[in-house]
């Protein structure tokens, strides 16, 4: 009989709590069922249990470990180039300063062909190559900022000069700079060429003469032009600086060769192409000198003024007409008041590339541009194509701003 029963015939009564089950008995919820196996913790159930801590832990430190390793790689690819930079401008003023410009001659354009020129005495053993280019430093216009132009003066000169076009706040400065060297009153200096000329110990005595550092020669692609005999020279606007120092370089040399068969380069074909009538006065002397210069005549020089329509409009027919009298009379271009006549509107590319072919076939042509990209992919293609479809073949090289 069991412990109920043995109450009850005693006599008393057992008090169970709600849910329990007798003695000997088990809850029905736990009661295993028949033929089933007893229950089992499970592993995975048990290394959750007992690993969570320890792996929670070791994560948290491998977080901070990436964390540090992270933060470690970004200065060393903070501090190699910051390195590489200040070793380069350190060397930069060292050389500058080792390099001094001793004499400047200085000659300020007005509106609207806002330019100046800088004679620069030539440091010594300073040598430089025809379509290179240097930069510049004013540090009473910015302390620390360097600039590049390309050289205008050929390496035979005993100076060095280059040709600065207003294009931006540091040019700006640099123009406005030079502009208050002068002593003239500024109501005269609106619409005149301005030129002033001082040495170091006008700059060390008077802080009013502005100190010019340079640094370089560095290479650009215009320095090649003596792998080719025949060569096309193009200048955008103030991209014909790099054709100036080759076009004097080419008559320096043929001054210094007796034979013609010796110069490295047989013919020269220079366009500019400028927007502003007042710019054709940045190189008219340079031009004069070329034209006077070029006996055996090896180079044309053409100039173009884009902002007067073209050749064969109505609109500059008689322009045109009053310009050819006086050229064929005085020798004289009336817009540019030089020796090289000015032509109106852009040049015909596609008749400049066939009168190549026609004139040297078989030949290698060196086209060089310098200027604004708008022009470059134009030039190329014609290149290209002037290559394929006949036996000369051009040569394509380009240097943007």
């Amino acid at each position: 009989m069991d412990g109920a029963s043995d109450a009850a015939a005693h006599g008393y009564r057992l008090h169970l709590r709600p849910g329990a089950a007798p003695q000997g008995h088990a809850p029905p919820s736990q009661a295993q069922g028949a033929g089933e196996p007893p229950q089992a913790v499970q592993p995975l159930q048990w290394v959750r249990q007992h690993l969570a801590q320890p792996l929670h832990w070791f994560r948290q430190r491998l977080a901070q470990t990436l964390h540090w390793i992270q933060r470690l790689l970004t200065w060393m690819y903070l501090v190699v180039p910051m390195m590489v930079y200040a070793c380069e401008r350190l060397t930069r003023t060292l050389r500058s300063s080792v390099r001094s410009v001793r004499k400047i001659k200085v000659t300020v354009h007005p509106h609207p062909a806002t330019s100046l020129s800088l004679h620069l005495s030539k440091p010594q053993g300073f040598s430089y190559k025809s379509g290179q280019y240097i930069y510049v430093k004013c540090p009473a216009v910015s302390p620390f900022q360097w600039h590049p132009f390309s050289i205008t003066s050929a390496p035979d000169d005993d100076y060095i000069s280059v040709h600065i076009k207003v294009l931006g706040d540091w040019t700006g400065k640099l123009w406005d700079t030079f502009l208050r060297v002068d002593p003239t009153p500024e109501v005269d200096k609106s619409n005149k060429i301005i030129q002033v000329e001082y040495d170091h110990h006008d700059i060390i005595f008077s802080p009013r003469y502005p100190k010019v550092l340079i640094d370089g020669p560095y290479g650009a692609p215009a320095q090649d032009y003596k792998q080719y005999n025949i060569l096309l020279l193009v200048g955008l606007g103030i991209g014909a600086t790099p054709m100036i120092s080759i076009i004097k370089d080419i008559i320096s040399h043929t001054k210094r060769v007796g034979n013609r068969r010796e110069l490295p380069t047989r013919h020269a074909r220079f366009y500019w192409v400028t927007r502003e009538q007042g710019s054709l006065e940045w190189f008219r002397g340079v031009m004069d000198e070329v034209a006077e210069a070029d006996e055996r005549h090896i180079i044309e020089l053409h100039n173009h003024c884009t902002s007067v329509y073209e050749k064969g409009d109505a609109r500059s027919a008689l322009i045109t007409m009053l310009q050819s009298l006086h050229y064929a009379k005085n020798g004289v271009d009336v817009l540019s008041g030089g020796r090289v006549m000015t032509h109106f509107g852009r040049p015909n590319w596609n008749e400049v590339y066939k009168s190549f072919t026609v004139n040297y076939p078989n030949e290698r042509v060196g086209v060089f541009y310098c200027g604004e990209p708008a022009m470059t992919k134009k030039l190329r293609k014609l290149s290209k194509e002037f290559s394929r479809n006949s036996s000369t073949k051009f040569e394509f090289h380009s240097e943007n701003f």
